[in-house]
Formats: C-alpha cells, sequence, structure tokens
C-alpha cells in the first residue's frame, strides 16, 4: 500500500514538471520570421544558406531551411519557393 502511494505522488510530481516546463517553452518562445526565396536553377540549399547568412554555420542555417520547408533531402527544383528565416 505504502509502495503504490509512494508511486502515485511520484508520478504526479513529475506530470506537474512536466506541465510546467512546457507551458514555460510554449510561453518563451519566439515566432521566426520568413522570408521566401525562389529557387534558380543552380541553386542548391547550401549555397542558398551560405549567400543569406554569411559568417553564420551554414550546416546549422542548412538544417534550419531544410525543417522550415519540411524537406528530407536537398533535392531543389528551379521556380520552387523555400521559406528561410529572416536571421
Amino acid at each position: 500500500m505504502y509502495v503504490a502511494l509512494r508511486r502515485a505522488w511520484l508520478l504526479v510530481v513529475v506530470l506537474l514538471f512536466l506541465s510546467f516546463a512546457g507551458a514555460r517553452a510554449a510561453w518563451g518562445a519566439t515566432p521566426t520570421a520568413y522570408s521566401t526565396v525562389t529557387v534558380r536553377s543552380g541553386d542548391t540549399v547550401w549555397s542558398i544558406a551560405a549567400a543569406r547568412y554569411p559568417g553564420a554555420d551554414t550546416r546549422e542555417k542548412v538544417g534550419e531551411i531544410l525543417a522550415a520547408n519540411d524537406l528530407h533531402d536537398a533535392l531543389l527544383r528551379p521556380g520552387q519557393h523555400l521559406r528561410v528565416p529572416s536571421s
């Protein structure tokens, strides 16, 4: 009986912690501003990231562009529109 009560309290504490942590993350998050880039012939995600963010870690920016566009590979088509984080 004591073990079951102890587990129940532990579960309550963990759930409260997770709910407060999630709420804090949701309130603290700032929306990302995006601009649109139209892909031209010869463009790659890498070249777009390098041109848009000079001095930044290009690998990180490539990942952000892929995530913003829900892309699972870096294949681009001329005329395709990409959402690119503004900064």
